[in-house]
């Protein structure tokens, strides 16, 4: 264990300071044992019940500062100051990443498409970046996971979930974050563990889906105002190429997609125009 982690996460479990004026100071001073003494942060928290537990159970706990750390968060306003990952977290500075995402209630039509995007970017070497969520978000893990087992050199499921890594959210879905790890996948997130899946956690997870990935591929949403909508307004304002999947519009999961579309947003009509403009 690094001699300077324990400041990082008095600092991180501090919630005195926002997220702002924490990366403000870290900016300034470029030292954490100096940030701390600053703000007055509480080091005599229980710190070694968080690292005996993340070391039993393999979690990595990585500080905005270490090498380690996925370099495209560093993009963000306000990235994490740390994150914590379990599997393979090499994966996180990758070139080659695509987030997919959509509805948690959608069409079975949806969960098709969502499976085959999910399998024909591991196919491609891609790895397959999402939340997690009933779904879109996890049947496109559940087609990156079947083309692992047959290709162990195929792309790798990242899954970044809203809570502490000691508990997958939705429970339903818990195999799949264990089959994730058991196929060379990583699972991530900003909260320590013991952190519930709170409902402001979820909109800040949006934006490091929409951060660590290339670009953003959406299979349906129902509307504008939905938590799909908040990760394209994050990957908008990265700068990223968001790509989607038409709609019988007849359905309510293709209102918002459709929506994008008509606002000019690339429309997937055939799986090759995911990856036609690079790799």
């Amino acid at each position: 264990m690094n001699e300077d982690l324990k400041y990082w996460i008095c600092l991180d479990l501090d919630k005195r300071y926002t997220l702002k004026t924490k990366l403000e100071h870290l900016e300034k001073e470029k030292n954490i044992i100096k940030v701390c003494e600053k703000l007055h942060i509480n080091l005599n928290v229980n710190f070694n019940k968080y690292i005996e537990y993340m070391q039993k159970n393999n979690i990595y706990c990585i500080p905005i500062s270490y090498k380690e750390y996925p370099k495209n968060l560093r993009r963000l306003r306000y990235p994490p100051i740390i994150i914590y990952a379990k599997g393979n977290y090499s994966l996180l500075n990758e070139k080659k990443m695509i987030a997919v995402i959509g509805a948690r209630n959608c069409s079975n039509y949806g969960k098709e498409i969502a499976k085959k995007i999910g399998k024909y970017l591991a196919e491609n070497n891609i790895n397959v970046v999402s939340g997690l969520a009933m779904g879109i978000d996890v049947f496109s893990h559940i087609g990156c996971i079947n083309e692992n087992i047959t290709n162990k050199n195929s792309g790798k499921a990242i899954a970044i979930i809203g809570n502490g890594l000691d508990n997958i959210y939705p429970y339903e879905n818990k195999r799949v974050g264990e089959k994730i790890l058991e196929n060379g996948g990583c699972i991530l997130s900003e909260y320590i563990i013991g952190t519930k899946p709170y409902k402001e956690n979820f909109p800040a997870r949006n934006r490091i889906i929409s951060a660590i990935s290339n670009k953003l591929v959406v299979v349906e949403a129902k509307s504008q105002k939905s938590g799909t909508m908040i990760t394209v307004n994050y990957s908008l304002e990265l700068g990223k190429d968001v790509l989607v999947v038409p709609g019988n519009i007849n359905s309510i999961y293709s209102i918002g997609t459709n929506e994008l579309i008509k606002e000019g947003a690339k429309i997937i009509t055939r799986l090759d125009d995911i990856l036609e403009d690079d790799y």
